[in-house]
């Protein structure tokens, strides 16, 4: 089936940090003259739709809000259809808690009053965020997180994500954190084929990581392409036993892979009669 979506991973895929993945502009702009619907999707909950299109934009790549999705916008409307208007505790960052009070919820800090605890990538994780979780949790709250990567790639290596957040509630309070909203959550997926109009079996997903890109793309039935210019090195992908479709150094070479095996697929076609 011809390819008619491309979904694109952000962080090690388009760009790193501030920087662009050499050739990502030029790749993604000859998909969109073809043709080819492209969205982005993003663990990363530290901003809105609207600062990441921004973003995307002044690197070189013109985008719509409504063209990225990411988990704090997914964990969002998860919460919205199960608990409208509850009263949550989120472990975040300033715009992902006020995307949530945009969205009509309640923002507390009192454990008794807490009916959802959310665990985020936050840069400002400290003991009083931990405490404040873990009474509410104690207490009977719900335990849902954005994402579940251990890591996020910064210009010149790594730093902790919301693994390590979601470790240190479930380490204290002994209990399993009940959703991942998050890559390679079937919720978020959901809403990037939503976004793109689309059938799973008619799109590609590109991203750098092999435990979220990859596995999701394989459990939806997209097909898969894993770039080696974010976390994933090429021995990495050799050792693990999840294989995508294909591994490309980066998203630049991607328009070419695609209409090669288009071509290579109607010629077996030609052939067959």
């Amino acid at each position: 089936m011809k390819i008619k979506g491309v979904i694109f991973d952000l962080d090690g895929t388009v760009y790193r940090g501030e920087e662009l993945i050499p050739g990502a502009d030029a790749a993604i702009a000859r998909l969109k003259e073809r043709g080819v619907r492209v969205i982005y999707l993003s663990n990363k909950p530290l901003q809105t739709r609207d600062v990441y299109a921004e973003k995307l934009t002044r690197l070189g790549i013109s985008t719509a809000p409504d063209e990225v999705v990411n988990s704090s916008f997914v964990m969002t409307r998860y919460l919205e259809k199960r608990a409208p208007g509850a009263t949550v505790f989120a472990i975040a960052e300033t715009p992902f808690i006020e995307e949530l009070k945009r969205a009509g919820f309640t923002i507390s800090e009192e454990p008794d009053r807490i009916a959802w605890v959310i665990a985020a990538f936050d840069r400002t994780f400290d003991y009083r965020k931990l405490n404040i979780a873990f009474q509410a949790i104690r207490r009977g709250a719900h335990f849902v997180a954005t994402n579940p990567d251990r890591t996020c790639p910064v210009e010149g290596g790594e730093i902790p994500d919301c693994a390590g957040v979601i470790a240190a509630l479930e380490a204290v309070t002994e209990k399993k954190v009940e959703v991942i909203v998050g890559k390679p959550s079937p919720i978020i997926i959901e809403v990037a084929l939503e976004t793109l109009g689309i059938s799973a079996a008619e799109c590609l997903l590109a991203g750098d990581r092999i435990e979220t890109d990859i596995r999701m793309a394989r459990q939806s039935g997209m097909a898969a392409a894993l770039v080696l210019s974010g976390i994933t090195t090429g021995e990495m992908a050799a050792r693990s036993p999840l294989k995508p479709d294909f591994i490309l150094p980066s998203i630049a070479t991607l328009p070419e892979m695609m209409e090669a095996k288009q071509l290579k697929t109607l010629r077996k076609k030609l052939e067959n009669g």
